[in-house]
């Protein structure tokens, strides 16, 4: 781990410290199984009434999507940034077969959380497994300590785009990659932080960052990553997060406008890789 230098980040953002603190989002019933994203969708039937093996699925698929795209993760060590409960990162160490994993969050009580959720793994496995506190912006690494970073619906809440990008690049070992999936604005229209905002109140009260995706693949250009590229899979986030979301929302009601602005073309969900070089001899 780098010198304590890097210890102190960002200060966190007042409602991303009541979401995920004493408001402790995770306990809500639209998440199940103790993750928290709007899912990937591909592989459940959407005709059927869903159940919570269905949504829990959903989120699990979610990471898998972003793994799978990560590349072959046998040997390597892995970082998620924005860990939360740890879920995802469980899911990796279990499936994946990576070297290690480390969950990285701003927040001291998503890792309290998440080391008395994974209590049992982190006592068999020390050294494969840890919950780090640390900024996306501010990474308490040494240069070049993983192979791969991942981060799955947490950009949207990062400050600095700029910032995450420039770490996430040094924090990668040469040859390393980094798969996002998050939502973000399908252009840099001057309009759309006011659309947004007057459809979702996550974007009214600042807790979700309105952005194009081209931010985030052009900051890892700069930041000397290569071929990033950002692939919408909205159409396999979108319509189950709706219809999960009817099963306690009702039609009209703010976090059914996810779908609503996805279908007017203003929010999209996407997938951002890109490559740290690979050193040459």
């Amino acid at each position: 781990m780098a010198d304590g230098s890097r210890q102190s980040g960002p200060a966190m953002r007042s409602v991303v410290r009541e979401t995920y603190g004493p408001a402790d989002l995770g306990k809500e019933t639209i998440f199940a199984g103790g993750f928290i994203n709007f899912g990937y969708w591909r592989a459940i039937d959407l005709a059927v009434p869903l159940g919570v093996p269905e949504r829990v699925r959903s989120q699990e698929d979610l990471y898998r999507h972003v793994l799978d795209s990560a590349g072959p993760l046998g040997d390597l060590n892995v970082l998620e940034v924005g860990c939360g409960l740890g879920m995802g990162c469980a899911l990796a160490l279990s499936e994946y077969g990576p070297a290690a994993v480390t969950g990285m969050d701003i927040h001291p009580q998503q890792l309290q959380r998440a080391r008395g959720a994974h209590a049992g793994t982190l006592r068999r496995e020390p050294g494969r497994l840890r919950f780090v506190r640390g900024a996306a912006e501010r990474m308490p690494f040494e240069d070049g300590e993983f192979g791969t970073v991942v981060s799955v619906e947490a950009a949207q809440h990062f400050p600095d785009l700029t910032a995450f990008a420039a770490e996430t690049a040094r924090v990668l070992r040469p040859g390393g990659r980094v798969a996002v999936a998050s939502f973000f604005t399908v252009d840099d229209g001057p309009g759309r932080p006011g659309e947004l905002a007057g459809l979702l109140d996550t974007y009214a009260n600042g807790l979700d960052i309105a952005r194009p995706v081209t931010a985030l693949t052009e900051a890892f250009t700069a930041a000397g990553l290569t071929g990033a590229r950002a692939e919408s899979i909205g159409r396999h986030v979108w319509p189950g997060w709706d219809l999960w979301l009817g099963r306690e929302w009702a039609a009209g009601t703010w976090p059914r406008n996810f779908l609503r602005a996805y279908e007017q073309r203003i929010l999209d969900y996407y997938l951002v890789t890109a490559d740290r070089p690979a050193r040459r001899d």
